[in-house]
C-alpha cells in the first residue's frame, strides 16, 4: 500500500471538498483509487487538515464500543463511522466487529490486557527436595511433566528435520529453463 505525504493528501481533500469537479475526477487526475480520495475527502470534512495527520493511537474499550454502537444504532456504514471519528483504518472496525460478535465486550480488550503474563514456575524438573523424600503423586507429576518435555522436544526436532529437508528438496530441483 502506497504511502503519502500529507501536503498531498490535503491537497487532493480540499480539490474533493470544493464540489468544483467531483471525487471521481480527482481521482483521476491524480491517478489514485476513488474510494480512497472520497474517505480523505470525508475525513477533511468531518475533521479538517488534522484528520490527515498520521496518527498512531490506541483505541480503548469505550471508544471501540460507542463506534459499534453508533454504527448499529445509526445504521452508519464503516466509512462513514471511520470518517466520523478519524479512524484511520476501515479495516479496524471490521476486526472490532469480528471480535465482538466472537466475544462480547470481554473480546474489545487487547490480549495482552485481557491474560495475566505467564509467570516463572519452578518446573517439576527441578528438585526442591530428594527424589527419596518425594511422595508417590510428586513422583508421578514429575514423571509427566519430563514425559511431556521429551514429547515437545521430539516432536520439534522433527519439525526442523523436515522443514530443512523440504529446504534440501527445492534446492536440487532442476530448473525449468
Amino acid at each position: 500500500m502506497a504511502k503519502y505525504e500529507e501536503r498531498f493528501k490535503l491537497e487532493v481533500a480540499q480539490l474533493g471538498a470544493q464540489g468544483a469537479i467531483s471525487v471521481v475526477q480527482v481521482a483521476a487526475r491524480y491517478g489514485l483509487d476513488y474510494s480512497m480520495v472520497r474517505r480523505w475527502v470525508d475525513v477533511y470534512r468531518h475533521h479538517g487538515a488534522a484528520g490527515l495527520t498520521k496518527r498512531y493511537r490506541r483505541y480503548e474499550v469505550s471508544f471501540k464500543r460507542e463506534v459499534l454502537e453508533r454504527i448499529r444504532v445509526e445504521g452508519l456504514s464503516i466509512r462513514q463511522a471511520t470518517a466520523l471519528y478519524g479512524i484511520p483504518h476501515a479495516g479496524l472496525i471490521g476486526t472490532w466487529q469480528r471480535q465482538y460478535d466472537q466475544g462480547g465486550l470481554e473480546a474489545l480488550v487487547p490480549a495482552r490486557e485481557r491474560s495475566p503474563r505467564m509467570s516463572k514456575k519452578k518446573s517439576p524438573a527441578s528438585p526442591a527436595k530428594p527424589d527419596h523424600e518425594k511422595t508417590r503423586e510428586e513422583l508421578l507429576d514429575e514423571l509427566a511433566y519430563l514425559r511431556a518435555e521429551t514429547a515437545y522436544l521430539k516432536k520439534l526436532d522433527a519439525l526442523i528435520r523436515q522443514k530443512q529437508a523440504t529446504a534440501r528438496a527445492k534446492e536440487r530441483r532442476p530448473s525449468k529453463d
